[in-house]
């Protein structure tokens, strides 16, 4: 079950750890995705799930990025569309854009891994925003590419930003990976060591 979209007003934040104020804002696709070689018909997309399980441990605010243009329910349409908008380094319209982050320390940035990188739709997000001091993490679902080039995108589109420790988890292991989603958040300092 994705979790629910608890992003609060531009005045209010939740605090997490040491008082940290976190957003965890992610983009996930269900319908036809990539499985084990094949295809397999998700009714929630692997990130919304990984995000279920991240919010479920760590006190933050959770925002669904959600496309103005949906992206379309079969594997190899999206496929071509994102190589179209890879291609082209294009801003895919956000339909539910935030006012502003401001309130938040610290940004955890959840996608799947699209031809090696985030799908767009994450830049159009990211370059909206003043990331200055702000620790951002990067998070992926994938099928080999782990955290893709994910590290190398934030760093250009959230100037002034730490990029601080990222998770990748497969896609077909995502519904299993309480274990590694608690080691990282404890990396992270998001969640306390035990």
């Amino acid at each position: 079950m994705p979790p629910a979209d608890t992003t609060p007003s531009p005045k209010t934040a939740t605090s997490g750890q040491d008082g940290q104020h976190v957003l965890l804002a992610y983009f996930s696709r269900a319908g036809e995705n990539y499985y084990y070689g094949g295809r397999t018909s998700l009714d929630v997309g692997n990130t919304a799930v990984l995000a279920g399980l991240i919010s479920g441990l760590i006190p933050c605010d959770v925002h669904r990025i959600e496309a103005a243009d949906p992206y379309p329910n079969s594997y190899d349409a999206t496929v071509a569309r994102n190589f179209r908008e890879q291609n082209q380094d294009a801003r895919p319209g956000i339909g539910n854009q935030l006012p502003v982050i401001d309130q938040y320390d610290t940004v955890i940035l959840a996608s799947g891994i699209w031809n090696v990188r985030a799908p767009m739709i994450m830049t159009t997000f990211t370059e909206n925003y003043d990331f200055t001091g702000k620790t951002v993490h990067p998070v992926t679902t994938h099928a080999m590419s782990g955290l893709g080039n994910t590290v190398r995108d934030y760093s250009r589109s959230c100037p002034g930003a730490t990029i601080g420790k990222g998770l990748a988890v497969k896609g077909e292991e995502v519904r299993t990976a309480g274990t590694a989603i608690q080691s990282w958040a404890r990396g992270t300092g998001l969640l306390p060591a035990q």
